[in-house]
C-alpha cells in the first residue's frame, strides 16, 4: 500500500513538472513571436540607372514619298508610224538623246516645198521691188499716174508679206520635222513604252513613255501645323530658320539612306481636312537607291542638338496625367517625377526634355514592387550605365 502511494506520489511530481517546462517553453515562444514582429522587413532591392546628359537634337517622324524633281511623260507632237525605239527601258539616258523616231519622210517633203515657195515669194519681192522703183522714176517725171506708183507699193507690199508667210510655214515645217524625233528633255530613267514600232501616233495617241530625273530627288511629307511651328520656333532661336533643320530617311527595309536631306520647300497653305502642311526635302541620289513613288519614313531633326538626360525606355511609365519614371533620392526613398520626353536616341533610351537632371537616379526594375515615399535599397545596374556611356 505504502509503495503504490509512493508511485502515485513520484506520478504527480513528474506532472508537475512538465507542466512547469511546458508553461515555460510557450512563453519563451510567445517572446520570441513577439520580438519577430517588432523587427521591420528590410526595403525592397530596386534597380537604378543615374540619368546621363548626352547631345540630343530635336526631331519629328513622318511617313513621306519619293518624288522625282522632273517627272516628264514623252509624247508625239506630231502624226506618223513609230519607226524606231533608241532606248532600252529602264535605262538612263542623257538629256538631247533620240528617244523615239517617226518616220520623217512627209514632212521632209514639206520642208522642200515650203523652201521653194520661199525662194518663189523672195523673186516676186525682187520684181515687185523693180517695178515700185520704175513707177516711182516715172511719177517723179510726170510721165505715169500717182495711181500706178501707188499700185506697185501695194504689189511690193503683198510680196513682202507673202515673204514672210513663205518663211514662216518653212520653219513650221523644220519644227514638224524636227518632232519627228523625240528626245529626252532632261537626263534620267526611261520607263516602258507604251505603244510598239509601226504603230500610228500623234498627239491624241497619250505618253509614249515616262521619264524622270535621277539626281538630285524630292521627298515630300506631311507636317502638323503644331510641328511646323515648334520648327519653325527652333529655327528662329538658332538664327538660321530652315539651314538649322536636316531631314534623315529610312527606306522600306529599314535601313537609314546614307545621305542626309536639307528643305528647300514649304507649301503655303495649311490643307483644311488634315491640318497639315506639306514639306518638300533635297537628297542626292548618287547611287540611284531612291525611286520616284517610294514610300520612305522621315525624320527631320534640328543640327544644333541640347544636352538632354537620356534614360533607358523602360523605366518610363504613364498614366492618365501622362508620363513618369520614378526615381530616388538621397534618402533612399522613391519619388515621382513627370517627365516630358523627347526623341529616342537609340539602344532603347530616350532623352527626357522636362522633369529630370543628371545624375537623377531613375528605377529601371522592381518598379510594381515599390510606391512613392518607401525607402528602398537602389542597386545600380553596370550594365546600361556603361551601354548609356558607350552611345
Amino acid at each position: 500500500m505504502v509503495s503504490m502511494r509512493r508511485i502515485l506520489h513520484m506520478r504527480l511530481i513528474a506532472t508537475a513538472i512538465l507542466a512547469a517546462a511546458l508553461a515555460v517553453g510557450v512563453a519563451a515562444c510567445d517572446g520570441q513571436d513577439e520580438k519577430t514582429g517588432a523587427t521591420q522587413a528590410p526595403p525592397p532591392a530596386v534597380k537604378i540607372v543615374k540619368a546621363v546628359s548626352q547631345p540630343v537634337g530635336s526631331a519629328w517622324s513622318f511617313t513621306g514619298k519619293v518624288q522625282a524633281v522632273d517627272r516628264i511623260d514623252l509624247r508625239a507632237r506630231v502624226e506618223g508610224f513609230l519607226e524606231q525605239r533608241a532606248f532600252v527601258e529602264g535605262a538612263e539616258v542623257e538629256k538631247g538623246a533620240i528617244l523615239l523616231v517617226i518616220e520623217k519622210g512627209q514632212y521632209e517633203v514639206r520642208v522642200a516645198e515650203s523652201e521653194a515657195s520661199v525662194t518663189r515669194a523672195e523673186s516676186s519681192l525682187r520684181l515687185a521691188r523693180v517695178e515700185l522703183d520704175r513707177s516711182r522714176t516715172l511719177v517723179q517725171q510726170k510721165v505715169a499716174a500717182q495711181s500706178r506708183l501707188d499700185q506697185a507699193q501695194s504689189a511690193y507690199d503683198v510680196a513682202q508679206a507673202d515673204v514672210t508667210a513663205a518663211k514662216a510655214t518653212l520653219e513650221k515645217s523644220k519644227l514638224d520635222l524636227g518632232y519627228t524625233d523625240i528626245k529626252a528633255p532632261v537626263a534620267g530613267r526611261i520607263g516602258r513604252i507604251s505603244v510598239s514600232v509601226g504603230n500610228f501616233v500623234g498627239p491624241s495617241t497619250g505618253p509614249l513613255a515616262t521619264l524622270v530625273s535621277q539626281e538630285p530627288m524630292h521627298v515630300v511629307f506631311p507636317v502638323t501645323e503644331r510641328e511646323l511651328l515648334e520648327a519653325r520656333k527652333q529655327g528662329a532661336e538658332t538664327g538660321r530658320g530652315a539651314d538649322s533643320l536636316k531631314v534623315h530617311i529610312r527606306l522600306a527595309d529599314g535601313q537609314p539612306y546614307p545621305h542626309a536631306g536639307t528643305i528647300n520647300f514649304v507649301d503655303v497653305q495649311v490643307a483644311g481636312g488634315t491640318d497639315t502642311v506639306i514639306v518638300r526635302a533635297v537628297f542626292p541620289n548618287p547611287d540611284r537607291t531612291l525611286i520616284d513613288g517610294q514610300l520612305i519614313a522621315a525624320t527631320l531633326e534640328s543640327k544644333d542638338p541640347q544636352k538632354l538626360p537620356v534614360i533607358p525606355q523602360q523605366a518610363v511609365q504613364a498614366d492618365q496625367q501622362g508620363t513618369f519614371v520614378l526615381v530616388v533620392d538621397n534618402e533612399n526613398k522613391v519619388q515621382v517625377r513627370r517627365v516630358r520626353l523627347g526623341r529616342q536616341v537609340g539602344g532603347g533610351r530616350v532623352a527626357a526634355e522636362t522633369g529630370l537632371q543628371d545624375s537623377d537616379k531613375v528605377i529601371t526594375e522592381g518598379i510594381q514592387r515599390v510606391r512613392p515615399g518607401q525607402v528602398v535599397a537602389p542597386v545600380e545596374s553596370e550594365n546600361e550605365i556603361s551601354s548609356q556611356t558607350r552611345g
